[in-house]
């Protein structure tokens, strides 16, 4: 692909809720939007980036400075649409090339009206959020008053407390089943709170079939099914808000089902667990975040995209209604707490995307043990059949 991406002349502004302000000129859809600005580290899976639902309601800061390299395709996104609020870059590129490339980054954002701006200030804006923490924005190029955005972004809602799930959910269930040539060994119920499409495929190539559902499905529901394993999803907003998929949890818990969280669902794991959740000044975005295994030492370089963190005792194995549970992984950054594990019922979660959609695949056999638990447990029950009486 060789057309070059349009960048206008035309100003655009970048709005912080505490009065910081950045200029630059329009990249992709003009208008204006608000939501919470964060920044992501990767320098690469834009794309990907664009399209996770965990991102929706949120302005994204690109900490690369070059943007769009490889333009855009129809096989990389995670959704079916962009859910960024809006998009900021330091440099769109001017030329992109790659075999692959269908569109340019910025006819992408023009289509799906998502509002952008290039500006040079990204390292400063990076500085900024780090120091003060992520907080309400806006950017626009119809309005060129500052203060009178400024008062439009203090009066827009706030991340904390946003229930989110609902708005980007599948409405109905569908599955997905293994690619051909591999046989169906187990059957997955996942609860899509925001889910990346990567997540049932990665889990369908290890002969898994997922039959993916609604954030409002029940425990009753779900165990209905009579699946093998329950997975919960990525997803965006606050999960103190997220009353109905810990009830959901607890019913599986309560169940006896293998169970695996990600991200979202880590958090969902801490809350039905009882424990606390809160929110990080800053939050981990981008493909490498380093999390240490509390076990083996072992350290991963891992995707990350959250805003949130469970709030957890470290110090060993702790009590919950489900038996004794730890922390098994946690930031090497900042110490945050990276999963957690059941260690009498068959649950385990993680804050990271081992999916690697973008990003590194250093945690990929979560999947695999995710799957030896589905084993281990369908081995358990053979074993308590009792043989027929003749």
């Amino acid at each position: 692909m060789t057309a070059e991406t349009t960048t206008t002349d035309v100003p655009a502004i970048l709005v912080l809720e505490d009065g910081r302000v950045f200029h630059g000129r329009s990249f992709g859809a003009q208008g204006e939007t608000f939501g919470e600005i964060v920044f992501n580290t990767g320098m690469t899976g834009y794309q990907e980036t664009l399209t996770d639902p965990s991102y929706h309601r949120q302005i994204v800061a690109m900490t690369a400075p070059h943007i769009g390299n490889t333009g855009v395709n129809d096989d990389d996104p995670e959704s079916g649409r962009i859910w960024v609020a809006g998009y900021v870059v330091r440099e769109p590129a001017r030329i992109p090339s790659n075999w692959r490339a269908q569109r340019t980054l910025d006819e992408e954002l023009r289509r799906q009206g998502v509002v952008g701006i290039a500006m040079p200030g990204t390292r400063a804006l990076t500085r900024h959020l780090r120091d003060r923490g992520a907080m309400r924005a806006a950017v626009s190029t119809t309005e060129t008053d500052p203060e009178a955005l400024l008062e439009r972004v203090t009066a827009s809602p706030r991340m904390a407390g946003a229930d989110l799930m609902g708005e980007v959910t599948t409405t109905e269930p569908y599955t997905v089943a293994p690619p051909e040539g591999v046989s169906t060994r187990y059957r997955v119920a996942a609860v899509d709170l925001g889910i990346k499409a990567m997540t049932p495929q990665r889990l369908a190539e290890r002969g898994c079939e997922v039959t993916v559902l609604p954030a409002t499905a029940t425990a009753e529901e779900i165990l209905a099914l009579d699946t093998d394993g329950v997975f919960f999803s990525n997803g965006p907003g606050d999960p103190a808000t997220a009353d109905g998929p810990v009830a959901t949890m607890r019913g599986v818990l309560d169940a006896g089902k293998p169970l695996f969280g990600i991200c979202f669902g880590n958090q969902i794991l801490g809350r039905a667990l009882g424990l606390g959740t809160y929110k990080l000044r800053f939050g981990h975005r981008g493909v490498n975040q380093p999390v240490r295994d509390v076990h083996s030492g072992r350290v991963y370089i891992t995707s990350q995209n959250h805003g949130f963190a469970v709030d957890a005792p470290t110090d060993g194995a702790f009590d919950t209604p489900y038996g004794r549970a730890e922390v098994s992984y946690f930031g090497l950054n900042d110490d945050v707490v990276e999963g957690l594990r059941l260690l009498d019922r068959p649950a385990f979660s993680v804050q990271y995307h081992p999916e690697a959609a973008a990003g590194p695949h250093d945690a990929a056999e979560l999947f695999d043990a995710f799957c030896d638990l589905m084993a281990a447990q369908s081995a358990d029950s053979a074993d308590t059949v009792q043989p027929a009486q003749s």
